[in-house]
């Protein structure tokens, strides 16, 4: 038998599995990472008192600017994060809601994540090693590169290294600093042939970069639009795309040339 039920009354009843699947929600843990800025690194300084790059076979130059590559904090792969963090993180700008599997996509254990962005960060290195000795027409058997960075994993500092090792062998060409005695951040994979790579959460690693000093970040150009959409006020976008227009972008700001924006 049928029973018709006024508006109102059916309405709360249809209401009633939505506010039981928000209640649920409440207190179940969602599939996402919580991400903020986290700390930057000059590659032309030292980190713990070691050279974060260290040369040998080569004469290098002396440097007055910096360059400082980024990264974000994120939440480890098993913290619960429910619907009031990610509510939370929607309306701000200091943080991002990101899918777990984006950040953490190896899908191992802490450890085995750890050792997975460890395997990255080391195969970087050797591709900025290579893209710096290739582009300044250098054999690796005659000089030696080494880099160290604690406590940092991953590929994103790639393009850093490389443009560190750039500035302390070859500076602006013209015997001045790539940099030009300015503060500029950034971040990018690279590979061995100088190609540089999107890397994710560009929009945090801006606001770290300005807290740090920073008035220049370069960008991979894939990722202009992420990187202006909370863009922190006195930081310019140069967008790259290889090591060498990373290179000329730098020189032609420090001449007073034009470079290229987002």
């Amino acid at each position: 038998m049928l029973t018709r039920l006024s508006r109102p009354r059916a309405l709360a009843l249809c209401a009633l599995p939505v506010v039981a699947l928000f209640g649920v929600a409440a207190f179940a843990p969602l599939p996402f990472t919580v991400a903020q800025p986290g700390t930057t690194a000059n590659v032309l300084g030292s980190d713990h008192g070691t050279p974060v790059i260290s040369i040998k076979g080569a004469t290098t130059l002396p440097t007055s600017g910096q360059l400082r590559m980024t990264t974000i904090i994120a939440t480890g792969p098993t913290a619960e994060v429910g619907i009031a963090d990610v509510v939370d993180g929607w309306f701000r700008t200091d943080r991002a809601i990101l899918p777990r599997d984006s950040v953490y996509p190896s899908g191992g254990s802490e450890k085995e994540i750890e050792q997975h962005n460890l395997d990255d960060m080391k195969k970087s290195q050797n591709s900025a090693v290579d893209a710096a000795l290739k582009y300044l027409g250098k054999a690796p058997g005659s000089v030696d590169v080494t880099l160290h960075l604690a406590d940092v994993g991953g590929p994103s500092a790639g393009l850093f290294f490389a443009l560190g090792i750039v500035d302390k062998l070859d500076g602006d060409g013209s015997g001045g600093d790539l940099t030009g005695g300015r503060t500029v951040a950034g971040t990018g994979t690279i590979d061995a042939d100088g190609a540089v790579g999107a890397v994710g959460g560009v929009s945090l690693k801006t606001q770290a970069a300005r807290r740090d000093g920073a008035t220049v970040f370069l960008v991979p150009k894939a990722e202009c639009r992420e990187a202006g959409a909370e863009l922190p006020k006195g930081l310019k976008l140069i967008p790259v795309t290889t090591l060498n227009t990373a290179v000329s972008s730098l020189r032609a700001l420090e001449q007073g040339h034009k470079v290229p924006s987002c």
